[in-house]
């Protein structure tokens, strides 16, 4: 049995499908509020063997009443609001409760894989390299980002990149992120500013070597996400923390206009003040070093940005039912 924390969540939703497209389905979803939860759309299609509450679940992992059952965790479980201010809240759901998990899973001697994040890299002045010696010297830009920041160090110091996998995910967009609210991609955004407005709005740039919209992130499709995840569960033996992209910044215009594209429509961007609560927050590029994933010979080739774009906007947001 495979372990999904935050399995109805977004990445977590679209990994249980891809398990199901392999033929399996002995999975347990772990997630919080059930079917009361925008979530649980997400999995509406999914086939699996059970469902726990986050907190039901490591109850019953205290018991150790399924260590015989479970084969894997992939714990995506987490709050991934980059606004988020409660510092408490973070350490406890995406530190400690990260940390017993991963306590267990050494003790049973269970694979574990973990969400990490691109958050972690802060403004890029420390570079976007995995590697080990150079994790310790990065520095989020918010607390989310520093959660994460603050498991990965965990797992260093007690040398467990060497028996975990820790994925940080960069831009991740794509099917079943509908529930996110402000933290859904600018992909999903923006098609319904387009379909309601006939225009899609960007942050100005407030940096002059960056003009309006040429900001640039690393945009990877959620079916390529899951479609290394799943590399990693089939080759047990590569262990480490992985920076999770496509290896290629491109900028908001161009993601903008992959819209556009999609739905056969002019380009017709506004770019509008950005909120000063996040100015000095705010990653203006960001791009994934993939020299430790091509050394593991994890040679997924990417979807290019406007194929992936064009899939999500016609083959899910353009029909009735959106959702993997």
């Amino acid at each position: 049995m495979i372990v999904i924390t935050g399995g109805a969540g977004f990445i977590g939703s679209c990994l249980a499908w891809k398990f199901n497209t392999l033929g399996k389905s002995d999975l347990l979803i772990v997630d919080d509020r059930g079917t009361q939860s925008p979530k649980s759309r997400n999995i509406a299609k999914r086939k699996y063997l059970d469902y726990f509450e986050k907190n039901d679940f490591l109850k019953a992992l205290s018991k150790n009443t399924m260590a015989r059952e479970i084969d894997a965790i992939f714990h995506l479980g987490a709050c991934t609001d980059t606004t988020e201010t409660n510092k408490e809240y973070l350490w406890e759901t995406n530190y400690e409760y990260s940390k017993r998990l991963a306590e267990w899973s050494l003790k049973e001697g269970k694979p574990f894989f973990y969400a990490s994040s691109a958050a972690t890299y802060g403004d890029g002045s420390a570079g976007y390299s995995d590697d080990a010696s150079a994790i310790p010297k990065l520095k989020p830009l918010n607390l989310y980002g520093m959660s994460k920041q603050i498991f990965d160090l965990w797992v260093l110091e007690n040398k467990l990149q060497k028996k975990f996998v820790g994925f940080k995910f960069f831009n991740v967009f794509g099917p079943n992120e509908y529930h996110k609210g402000e933290m859904r991609s600018v992909v999903h955004k923006g098609y319904e500013q387009i379909k309601k407005e006939g225009k899609l709005r960007l942050f100005k740039s407030y940096r002059k070597e960056y003009a309006d919209g040429e900001q640039k992130r690393d945009f990877v499709y959620v079916k390529d996400v899951v479609d290394v995840m799943v590399w990693f569960w089939e080759h047990p033996g590569v262990k480490g923390i992985f920076n999770l992209g496509t290896g290629r910044a491109q900028s908001w215009k161009d993601l903008a206009q992959g819209i556009f594209e999609a739905l056969g429509k002019k380009d017709v961007i506004e770019y509008i003040e950005m909120p000063e609560s996040i100015r000095d927050k705010y990653q203006y590029w960001t791009e994934a070093d993939l020299t430790h994933l091509r050394s593991a010979v994890c040679r997924h080739a990417f979807m290019p940005l406007k194929d992936a774009v064009k899939d999500y906007v016609l083959n899910y947001l353009e029909k009735p039912d959106p959702y993997l």
